[in-house]
């Protein structure tokens, strides 16, 4: 049995757990047992249950991660194991906001522009990051050669998960949090990213410069949060 926390990694939209493997592999070199959820991506309230179901098996304290839409799903899926949530350029909305509304709240995303919709037969779409912008739009700090992979193997939320308001409470308001803002996020702009930290209480890292996939480019500087959030909270 390890002495340090567990640490959950639940990955957003248009982006899968692969995305983690650099932080997954300096966080397992530190001793840390580490879990990267699977996130459904098929709305917010049964995309939280499902992670939430994926906590009660994790014996001893848990340090959950979320990377943009999943910091929204982290924010209602912790439970009593959890003892800090960080965020990484992730929304962290509160109760009756959805990631649309905070996508829209600051002048700068190009979320608009950069979606392709995929018609499904229930009548929903699938939502993913056009490839011919994935680079430019997503993640613009990482080599062109592997953006054009991350754009191919890219995850697709629902038009439906993106506009879930959230609901019940919100677990920033009871757990220390910690927020990675990314400096020249395209996504989700850097001034939306320091409203929710800031009306959160978050601890704040800023890395200048990155891009929405923040922690595949620096992922020392997403690992250093998670270690703090693990030693604090400990």
């Amino acid at each position: 049995m390890s002495s340090k926390p567990t640490i959950v990694l639940v990955h957003g939209a248009f982006a899968d757990g692969s995305g983690f493997q650099p932080v997954i592999e300096q966080l397992m070199a530190g001793g840390y047992p580490v879990v990267a959820a699977p996130n459904p991506l098929r709305g917010l309230s049964s995309d939280a249950a499902q992670v939430r179901a994926l906590l009660t098996g994790i014996d001893g304290p848990i340090v959950l991660v979320g990377h943009s839409y999943g910091g929204a799903v982290i924010s209602a899926a912790a439970t009593s194991g959890v003892t800090a949530l960080v965020y990484l350029a992730a929304f962290v909305p509160e109760t009756g906001e959805s990631v649309q509304e905070l996508i829209e709240k600051f002048p700068g995303s190009t979320v608009g522009q950069s979606l392709k919709p995929v018609p499904l037969a229930d009548g929903q779409v699938d939502l993913y990051i056009d490839p011919r912008v994935f680079h430019p739009n997503f993640a613009a700090d990482l080599p062109a050669e592997q953006a054009a992979l991350l754009a191919v193997t890219q995850r697709p939320a629902t038009g439906a998960a993106l506009g879930e308001p959230a609901s019940g409470p919100q677990a920033w308001h009871s757990l220390p949090t910690y927020h990675l803002i990314s400096g020249a996020d395209r996504i989700i702009p850097t001034p939306a990213q320091e409203f929710m930290a800031l009306r959160s209480g978050a601890t704040i890292t800023v890395v200048d410069g990155a891009s929405h996939l923040v922690f595949v480019s620096h992922p020392a500087a997403a690992v250093a949060l998670i270690e703090k959030a693990a030693a604090e909270n400990a």
